[in-house]
Protein backbone atom coordinates (compact mmCIF):
# COMPACT_ATOMS: atom_id res chain seq x y z
CA UNK A 1 0.00 0.00 0.00
CA UNK A 2 1.63 3.26 -0.69
CA UNK A 3 2.11 6.08 1.28
CA UNK A 4 -0.30 8.29 -0.20
CA UNK A 5 -3.63 6.76 0.03
CA UNK A 6 -2.56 6.47 4.02
CA UNK A 7 -3.09 10.48 4.32
CA UNK A 8 -5.36 10.15 7.44
CA UNK A 9 -8.02 13.06 6.89
CA UNK A 10 -7.73 16.26 8.83
CA UNK A 11 -10.49 17.25 7.26
CA UNK A 12 -12.65 19.34 10.15
CA UNK A 13 -9.72 20.20 11.84
CA UNK A 14 -7.94 23.46 12.57
CA UNK A 15 -4.61 24.52 11.53
CA UNK A 16 -3.38 26.76 13.56
CA UNK A 17 0.25 29.14 12.18
CA UNK A 18 2.76 28.44 14.61
CA UNK A 19 5.45 31.05 15.21
CA UNK A 20 7.88 29.68 12.95
CA UNK A 21 5.50 29.95 9.97
CA UNK A 22 7.10 32.84 7.60
CA UNK A 23 4.27 32.96 5.15
CA UNK A 24 2.55 36.76 5.56
CA UNK A 25 -0.36 34.50 4.14
CA UNK A 26 -1.43 32.30 7.10
CA UNK A 27 0.88 34.82 10.00
CA UNK A 28 -1.16 34.00 13.04
CA UNK A 29 -4.14 32.32 10.75
CA UNK A 30 -6.60 29.75 12.14
CA UNK A 31 -7.24 27.18 9.06
CA UNK A 32 -10.56 25.35 9.19
CA UNK A 33 -9.90 22.32 6.78
CA UNK A 34 -12.94 21.56 4.68
CA UNK A 35 -11.38 18.94 2.58
CA UNK A 36 -8.22 16.64 2.65
CA UNK A 37 -7.33 13.92 0.91
CA UNK A 38 -4.28 12.19 -0.76
CA UNK A 39 -5.11 14.62 -3.45
CA UNK A 40 -4.90 18.23 -1.81
CA UNK A 41 -6.11 19.91 0.79
CA UNK A 42 -8.74 22.96 1.38
CA UNK A 43 -9.45 25.22 3.99
CA UNK A 44 -10.41 28.67 5.02
CA UNK A 45 -8.80 31.49 7.39
CA UNK A 46 -11.35 32.11 10.22
CA UNK A 47 -9.31 35.26 11.16
CA UNK A 48 -8.95 37.31 8.19
CA UNK A 49 -12.26 39.61 8.74
CA UNK A 50 -12.96 42.39 5.54
CA UNK A 51 -13.74 46.03 5.81
CA UNK A 52 -16.30 44.52 3.33
CA UNK A 53 -20.29 43.61 4.35
CA UNK A 54 -21.82 40.69 3.26
CA UNK A 55 -24.71 42.58 2.76
CA UNK A 56 -22.75 44.75 -0.41
CA UNK A 57 -22.24 41.53 -1.72
CA UNK A 58 -24.57 39.06 -1.44
CA UNK A 59 -28.07 39.89 -1.49
CA UNK A 60 -30.28 38.48 1.28
CA UNK A 61 -27.53 36.50 3.11
CA UNK A 62 -26.44 39.75 4.90
CA UNK A 63 -29.30 39.06 7.85
CA UNK A 64 -27.98 35.33 8.03
CA UNK A 65 -24.38 36.34 8.32
CA UNK A 66 -23.13 36.53 12.22
CA UNK A 67 -21.29 39.26 13.99
CA UNK A 68 -19.17 40.63 12.78
CA UNK A 69 -21.17 40.40 9.64
CA UNK A 70 -18.36 41.52 7.07
CA UNK A 71 -17.05 38.95 4.41
CA UNK A 72 -13.78 36.87 5.56
CA UNK A 73 -10.45 36.47 3.79
CA UNK A 74 -10.25 32.90 3.55
CA UNK A 75 -6.91 32.88 1.42
CA UNK A 76 -4.84 33.45 -1.17
CA UNK A 77 -7.02 30.95 -3.79
CA UNK A 78 -9.58 32.56 -5.94
CA UNK A 79 -9.90 35.78 -3.93
CA UNK A 80 -13.07 36.65 -6.46
CA UNK A 81 -15.47 33.60 -5.32
CA UNK A 82 -17.55 33.48 -2.05
CA UNK A 83 -17.62 30.41 -0.16
CA UNK A 84 -20.25 30.21 2.96
CA UNK A 85 -19.88 28.17 5.87
CA UNK A 86 -22.14 27.48 8.28
CA UNK A 87 -23.25 25.35 11.35
CA UNK A 88 -26.13 23.45 11.40
CA UNK A 89 -26.60 21.78 14.65
CA UNK A 90 -27.81 17.73 13.52
CA UNK A 91 -25.71 14.38 13.63
CA UNK A 92 -22.60 13.80 12.27
CA UNK A 93 -22.61 11.24 9.18
CA UNK A 94 -26.13 11.99 8.02
CA UNK A 95 -26.27 12.16 4.97
CA UNK A 96 -28.23 15.28 3.43
CA UNK A 97 -31.68 14.51 2.85
CA UNK A 98 -31.82 11.41 5.56
CA UNK A 99 -34.71 12.02 8.37
CA UNK A 100 -32.75 12.27 11.81
CA UNK A 101 -34.97 10.41 14.30
CA UNK A 102 -35.37 13.89 15.94
CA UNK A 103 -37.69 14.21 12.13
CA UNK A 104 -35.11 16.81 10.89
CA UNK A 105 -33.59 17.12 7.80
CA UNK A 106 -30.48 18.80 6.42
CA UNK A 107 -31.76 21.76 4.44
CA UNK A 108 -31.11 21.76 0.50
CA UNK A 109 -27.83 23.92 -0.24
CA UNK A 110 -26.21 22.77 2.80
CA UNK A 111 -23.50 20.09 2.41
CA UNK A 112 -22.36 18.86 5.75
CA UNK A 113 -18.47 18.45 5.79
CA UNK A 114 -17.66 17.35 9.49
CA UNK A 115 -19.42 17.21 13.11
CA UNK A 116 -21.70 20.62 12.70
CA UNK A 117 -19.75 22.33 10.37
CA UNK A 118 -20.77 22.11 6.54
CA UNK A 119 -20.77 24.59 3.40
CA UNK A 120 -23.24 26.89 2.38
CA UNK A 121 -24.39 27.02 -1.44
CA UNK A 122 -24.71 30.50 -2.40
CA UNK A 123 -27.34 30.12 -4.96
CA UNK A 124 -29.99 28.41 -3.21
CA UNK A 125 -32.26 30.65 -1.61
CA UNK A 126 -31.36 31.86 1.91
CA UNK A 127 -34.73 31.89 3.00
CA UNK A 128 -34.60 27.85 2.65
CA UNK A 129 -31.24 27.18 4.79
CA UNK A 130 -32.73 30.50 7.44
CA UNK A 131 -34.51 28.15 9.45
CA UNK A 132 -32.28 26.22 10.48
CA UNK A 133 -28.65 27.99 10.74
CA UNK A 134 -26.35 28.00 13.75
CA UNK A 135 -24.34 30.56 12.31
CA UNK A 136 -22.91 31.32 8.89
CA UNK A 137 -20.04 32.84 7.70
CA UNK A 138 -18.69 33.82 4.08
CA UNK A 139 -15.57 33.73 2.85
CA UNK A 140 -13.89 35.74 -0.72
CA UNK A 141 -11.11 32.98 -1.57
CA UNK A 142 -9.33 29.91 0.25
CA UNK A 143 -6.50 28.48 1.08
CA UNK A 144 -5.51 25.36 -0.79
CA UNK A 145 -2.57 22.66 -0.98
CA UNK A 146 -1.44 20.06 -3.70
CA UNK A 147 -0.96 16.89 -2.84
CA UNK A 148 1.73 16.23 0.15
CA UNK A 149 1.85 19.95 0.13
CA UNK A 150 0.49 20.12 3.89
CA UNK A 151 1.62 17.15 4.66
CA UNK A 152 5.58 18.70 3.92
CA UNK A 153 4.75 21.94 6.04
CA UNK A 154 3.26 19.35 8.90
CA UNK A 155 6.67 18.09 9.19
CA UNK A 156 8.17 21.55 8.81
CA UNK A 157 6.64 22.30 11.92
CA UNK A 158 4.51 25.31 10.14
CA UNK A 159 1.17 24.50 11.54
CA UNK A 160 -0.29 23.11 15.09
CA UNK A 161 -3.31 20.66 14.15
CA UNK A 162 -5.87 20.88 16.92
CA UNK A 163 -9.86 19.91 17.44
CA UNK A 164 -12.00 22.35 15.78
CA UNK A 165 -15.33 23.53 17.73
CA UNK A 166 -18.35 24.98 15.99
CA UNK A 167 -18.01 28.07 17.75
CA UNK A 168 -14.83 28.63 16.10
CA UNK A 169 -16.42 29.70 12.72
CA UNK A 170 -18.87 32.18 13.77
CA UNK A 171 -16.29 33.75 16.64
CA UNK A 172 -17.52 37.41 16.92
CA UNK A 173 -13.93 38.09 18.28
CA UNK A 174 -11.83 36.90 15.44
CA UNK A 175 -8.87 38.84 16.11
CA UNK A 176 -8.37 37.08 19.19
CA UNK A 177 -9.13 33.43 17.90
CA UNK A 178 -5.87 32.61 17.50
CA UNK A 179 -4.58 33.42 21.22
CA UNK A 180 -7.86 31.41 21.92
CA UNK A 181 -8.06 28.22 20.43
CA UNK A 182 -4.07 28.03 21.91
CA UNK A 183 -4.95 28.67 24.99
CA UNK A 184 -7.86 25.54 25.50
CA UNK A 185 -5.07 23.33 24.65
CA UNK A 186 -4.31 20.84 27.27
CA UNK A 187 -0.78 20.85 26.38
CA UNK A 188 2.45 23.15 25.81
CA UNK A 189 0.35 24.62 23.16
CA UNK A 190 -1.41 26.91 26.04
CA UNK A 191 2.03 28.14 26.30
CA UNK A 192 2.50 29.12 22.90
CA UNK A 193 -0.85 31.53 23.49
CA UNK A 194 1.64 33.77 25.45
CA UNK A 195 4.08 33.86 22.16
CA UNK A 196 4.76 38.12 21.65
CA UNK A 197 3.30 39.25 18.86
CA UNK A 198 7.21 41.31 17.68
CA UNK A 199 9.66 38.47 19.31
CA UNK A 200 12.59 41.01 18.21
CA UNK A 201 11.30 43.11 20.75
CA UNK A 202 11.90 41.05 23.75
Amino acid sequence: MSSMTEVSSLTGRLLVATPALADPNFDRAVVLLLDHDEEGSLGVVLNRPTPVDVADILEGWGDLAGAPGVVFQGGPVSLDSALGVAVIPGEEGTPSGIRFRTGRVDPVGFRRVHGAIGLVDLEAPPELLSPALGSLRIFAGYSGWGPGQLEAELADGAWYVVESEPGDVSSPDPERLWRAVLRRQRSELAMVATYPDDPSLN
